[in-house]
Parts: C-alpha cells; sequence; structure tokens
C-alpha cells in the first residue's frame, strides 16, 4: 500500500529544482549583485526624472533621457557582444559596475553643487550608456554559464523576478527619499541623497561581482572581424520565431513607453508630488515582479506564442487606461498590469534567445537583443517625449498604447504567424540545425 503520508509531504518538484538553482554559489552572488545594482539603476532614473523635469519644465527633456543613453549603446552594443564572446565575462560585468559607481558619484557631485544646466546630467547618462552596453549582452550571456542547461528557465525566472522586486522597491524608496529630503533639508538635497545611496548599492553590486569564481573561457576567441561581429545580427535573422519575438518587443515598448512621461503626468495630470511619482513608478514593477515569480515555479509548457501576444495585448490596453484616468488608484492597477504583461513577452523572449543560440556565440547573439531592449526602452523613452511635446501628454500616452495594439495583431496574423502558433520551447529547439554555428 503506498505511503499517503510520504506522497503528501514530499516537495514539489518544481520546487526542489528552484532550491537547487538558489543553493548554486555563483548563481547567488550575481542573483544579489543584480539586484542591488538594478535597485540603484531605478533610483537614478527617480532623480534624474524628477530633477531635470523640475529643473527645466520641458516634456522633451524626458525623452532626451534616454536618448542620451540609447546613441552610446547603440554605437557600441555589437563591440560590447564581441567582447563578451571573446573576454572573461565576469570581469567586464565588474568593470561596468565601477563605471556605474562612478555615474551616481558625479550625478552626486553634480547635485551638491547645485549645477543649475541639465547637460552635465545628460553627457553623465551618456557614459552610463556606455557601460549598459557592455553590461547587457554580457549578463545574458553569462547566466548560462551559471547554471545547468535544464535549470535555465528556473534562473531566468528567478532573475527576473530579483530584477522586477528591484524595480518596486527602487522607485518607491528613491521617491521617498527625495521627498523626505527635500522636506526636511530644502530644494535639491533630495537629489543629493538618492545618489549617494545609488552610489553606495553600485559599489556593493561591483564588490559581489567580484566574488563569482566562474571558470568560463571562449573555447576558440573569435577573431576581430566585421563578418564575426555581425554574426549575431545573422543569426537572428535566420530564425524567425527569435526576430519575431525581439521585434514584437521593440516595437510595443517602443511606442508605449508611458513609464517615461510618469514625472511630468504625476505633477500636471494627477498634480502629486515625488513620493506618488516613486510609487506610480513602482508599479510595473510589482506586476512584473509577481509575473516572473509564478513563472519561476511555473514556467511556459504549452501555448508559448499566445501567451507571449496577450501579454504584449495587456501591455497596450493597461497603457490606454492608464493615459485616460485622473485617479491615482486606477493609475496604480493600469500600470501594475502593464507590467505583468511586460513581463510575459520578456520571459519568453530570453528563454527563447537563451535556448536558441550556440554558447560560443552567445555575446553576440545577446548583443542584438540588447539592442532591441535599449531601443524599446531608452529610444522608447525619447518617442514618448518628443510625441508627448507635439500631441500634449494625455493624447501621446493614449497614442501609444493603441500603436502598440496595432502591432501585436500584425505581428500575430501577418508578419510572423509561426511565432503566434508555437505551442512549446522545445519546438524552438527542434528547428536548430545540427550543429552551434550558422555558415557565415
Amino acid at each position: 500500500m503506498p505511503d499517503l503520508k510520504n506522497a503528501v509531504d514530499a516537495p514539489d518538484p518544481r520546487e526542489r529544482e528552484v532550491a537547487g538553482v538558489l543553493r548554486n554559489r555563483n548563481f547567488t552572488l550575481y542573483l544579489v549583485a543584480r539586484f542591488l545594482a538594478a535597485i540603484a539603476a531605478q533610483m537614478l532614473i527617480i532623480a534624474v526624472g524628477w530633477q531635470v523635469y523640475h529643473m527645466t519644465g520641458r516634456l522633451i527633456d524626458l525623452g532626451l533621457i534616454g536618448l542620451s543613453q540609447f546613441l552610446p549603446f547603440l554605437c557600441l552594443v555589437l563591440f560590447a557582444g564581441h567582447a563578451a564572446d571573446r573576454f572573461d565575462r565576469r570581469i567586464i560585468l565588474v568593470i561596468c559596475g565601477i563605471v556605474q559607481f562612478a555615474c551616481a558619484a558625479l550625478l552626486l557631485v553634480f547635485a551638491v553643487e547645485n549645477v543649475a544646466h541639465s547637460w552635465p546630467i545628460f553627457i553623465v547618462l551618456a557614459f552610463l550608456g556606455v557601460a549598459r552596453a557592455f553590461q547587457m549582452p554580457t549578463a545574458q550571456s553569462f547566466l548560462p554559464n551559471l547554471v545547468p542547461q535544464s535549470a535555465l528557465g528556473h534562473a531566468v525566472a528567478l532573475s527576473s523576478s530579483s530584477f522586477q522586486v528591484a524595480t518596486i522597491a527602487g522607485p518607491s524608496l528613491g521617491g521617498v527619499l527625495y521627498a523626505v529630503a527635500q522636506a526636511s533639508f530644502g530644494s535639491g538635497s533630495g537629489a543629493v541623497l538618492v545618489y549617494l545611496v545609488s552610489a553606495l548599492l553600485l559599489l556593493g553590486a561591483a564588490g559581489m561581482l567580484t566574488l563569482i569564481r566562474s571558470r568560463w573561457q571562449p573555447e576558440c576567441a573569435p577573431s576581430a572581424s566585421w563578418d564575426s561581429l555581425l554574426q549575431g545580427l545573422r543569426f537572428v535573422w535566420r530564425r524567425k520565431p527569435v526576430l519575431g519575438a525581439l521585434s514584437l518587443d521593440l516595437f510595443a515598448v517602443l511606442f508605449g513607453g508611458a513609464t517615461a512621461l510618469l514625472p511630468a503626468f504625476t505633477r500636471d495630470v494627477l498634480h502629486l508630488g515625488p513620493a506618488a511619482f516613486g510609487y506610480l513608478r513602482s508599479a510595473p514593477g510589482i506586476g512584473a515582479g509577481l509575473t516572473a515569480l509564478m513563472l519561476a515555479f511555473r514556467p511556459l509548457q504549452r501555448r508559448v506564442g499566445v501567451v507571449m501576444f496577450a501579454g504584449v495585448a495587456a501591455f497596450g490596453v493597461a497603457t490606454v487606461t492608464f493615459g485616460l484616468t485622473h485617479r491615482f488608484a486606477v493609475a496604480m492597477a493600469a500600470l501594475t498590469l502593464l507590467g505583468a504583461g511586460d513581463m510575459v513577452s520578456v520571459f519568453v523572449r530570453q528563454v527563447l534567445v537563451q535556448l536558441a543560440t550556440p554558447d560560443d556565440i552567445r555575446g553576440r547573439v545577446s548583443a542584438v537583443n540588447s539592442v532591441f531592449i535599449g531601443a524599446s526602452n531608452e529610444l522608447g523613452e525619447f518617442e514618448s517625449g518628443l510625441t508627448a511635446a507635439w500631441m500634449g501628454l494625455v493624447p501621446a500616452i493614449v497614442f501609444g498604447g493603441v500603436a502598440t495594439l496595432v502591432v501585436a495583431v500584425l505581428w500575430a496574423r501577418f508578419l510572423f504567424p509561426q511565432l503566434w502558433s508555437m505551442q512549446s520551447f522545445a519546438e524552438l529547439e527542434g528547428r536548430r540545425a545540427p550543429g552551434t554555428q550558422d555558415p557565415p
């Protein structure tokens, strides 16, 4: 007779798998470092956005915050992907962390000195863009080197969960610190305190990365040539499901960049202050974090394509709802749904790219992925600021949400129907040809 008690008390296999990933020392150190750096980055976004808009009052400057990071990112990210396949990925991540710390320290100096112009801030943000250009493809390609491939889905979800928790805690913490310092010590002190805390967190993140003991080294370092540099682009172009997932996220988030306009929306539509701005900025992270946590324990198994498009559609509907409301509670709910929909798309894209890519070109393919992500985020911020300056704040947000829905329909029914019909990640792996690398 079966032992029913033991059967009931036995842990879920998925829970054992997640616990096994967390017992991996290198992965845990990476997770903590990523968490600290993400909190710092979110706090910097809060402080820079509120400080610049308070300084100039121009909607276009909110877009320039994104553009100043995206231009150096775009110019360097393919070289960064090549570097991630050629050099020690851990060392690259440590250097990027140190550069980000230096940028936060410079922003702190500017705030202490009460700099009256925004252009020095944009210059520092450009250096942050340089660091992100090398950090993003390296981090994406480094993660599969820390865990077995069988645990990659759990590792991606846990990594995404930690990032999304940071996007909840970071903006809330940054907004509250900004508001409390302003009320206690006067104008300008809010940015000073937020930049100081961010710099310390980034220094701690860089220190955690130095403790990782990864043995990864390239088996055969790629030659420094244009042919090698562009190999990631060719790889993505030849795998239509990967291209479809990346381009879907690009255009959906490019048009639906409502979060870039949150400083203006909070002050001019909701008539609230920096603390409310921090809460609103954290709302997408709440939705994304809860979704990522669910995916960590229950990764997608069936109807992967349909679920991804449903997430993009939810993102678009939430953006329209957010743009039309004048109530704080409704705005919070809409942004939470926005984050949940975005997390579904992010999860599918990350797992899809990692499973489809051989390790020897993972850095260059991750660089292409980073271009799409950077374009959708930073360039999306510029598009939102430009559109808002032209159409007005609320019409620009609503237009972005509608455009996202149109993109989802076009990709699902006309441009990439094979992505819509994809049932599982195993189906994608089955399409890979034997061997690892495309011919030149």
